[in-house]
């Protein structure tokens, strides 16, 4: 169904990345910014009041953040358009931010242009997914011998991972997802039992070995 204009929630704890958005989709002439969020209770909020084309969402913001926020949001409105543009590459969180319900993944380094066209794309039903993307997808659904011990992890655990290996204590860690440092600790735990790894280092090697870190800080481990 043709749309006279896609209406667009944007989604991001950075008032300069929600701006700079905004100018880029301002240009186009069929994309229009109605709505803005900057944590992830807002965005609930948001998705509550009415009906959105597309949300345009960053899977890290304070509050409610990352794959839970997707399967809420996807909960309260199933048919909701979600378009991730994150700073994690789509090594990280990709592949599980489409099966939680995202129907496109893009990084912050994508051009404006490819942006555009994934908003538009995802609007009128479809999905954005990179080269790469697919060549996960098609990597974690082909039988192998063994799967990766990251993919061992529950959705929470991941996250936690992907902090631990940004150098994140886990105290920071407990007060950016609303958790007691003991619970942090304990899925600490988990994710190096179900790794079969021994501390947090080793986790940062296989981190870097299979493209999964990003940017790798001192670790303090409390």
């Amino acid at each position: 169904m043709y749309k006279s204009k896609i209406q667009v929630l944007l989604a991001d704890d950075h008032t300069i990345i929600r701006e700079g958005l905004k100018q880029i989709l301002a240009d186009t002439g069929d994309i229009s910014v109605e709505g803005e969020a900057a944590n992830g209770n807002e965005v609930i909020a948001r998705v509550r009041e009415r009906d959105w084309d597309v949300v345009v969402l960053d899977i890290s913001m304070p509050g409610r953040s990352g794959l839970d926020l997707i399967k809420i949001l996807k909960n309260e409105k199933p048919e909701l358009q979600i378009l991730i543009l994150s700073m994690h590459h789509e090594e990280q969180y990709a592949v599980r931010a489409l099966h939680a319900g995202a129907a496109g993944y893009l990084t912050k380094e994508s051009d404006s242009d490819v942006l555009i066209s994934a908003i538009r794309r995802i609007a009128y039903g479809g999905v954005h997914i990179s080269d790469n993307v697919a060549r996960l997808m098609v990597r974690g659904i082909r039988p192998s011998a063994e799967p990766l011990p990251h993919t061992r992890l529950s959705d929470r655990e991941y996250q936690v991972f992907n902090m631990l290996v940004a150098g994140l204590g886990l105290t920071e860690i407990g007060e950016r997802l609303s958790l007691s440092v003991k619970t942090i600790s304990t899925h600490k735990t988990h994710i190096l039992e179900k790794m079969q790894l021994a501390n947090t280092a080793e986790l940062i090697h296989y981190a870097i070995s299979n493209q999964l870190a990003a940017a790798i800080h001192p670790v303090t481990d409390d």
